[in-house]
């Protein structure tokens, strides 16, 4: 069970944050980063589809390289 922290986050009961998991939708994500966020895959895609395809290790990862312009060469990468 979650309780929900002031930063919007939710910590588990045994106080930790929690993390990010793999089955989070792309649209989801584009709620929080903007809707250009992993352009070129479907809202419905899963993160950790995305992170594989495009060779991340992490969300954070993922968003370090799309702030850095990187993130479209990952993609069209991917998709060759």
């Amino acid at each position: 069970m979650h309780e929900p922290d002031l930063d919007r986050r939710h910590r588990d009961k045994d106080g930790r944050i929690s993390k990010k998991h793999g089955n989070t939708l792309i649209g989801t994500l584009r709620k929080h980063y903007g809707v250009a966020f992993a352009a070129g895959f479907k809202e419905s895609d899963k993160l950790s589809d995305a992170l594989a395809k495009l060779d991340e290790a992490s969300l954070s990862a993922l968003v370090k390289d799309e702030k850095a312009g990187k993130l479209a060469d990952h993609i069209a990468a991917a998709k060759k």
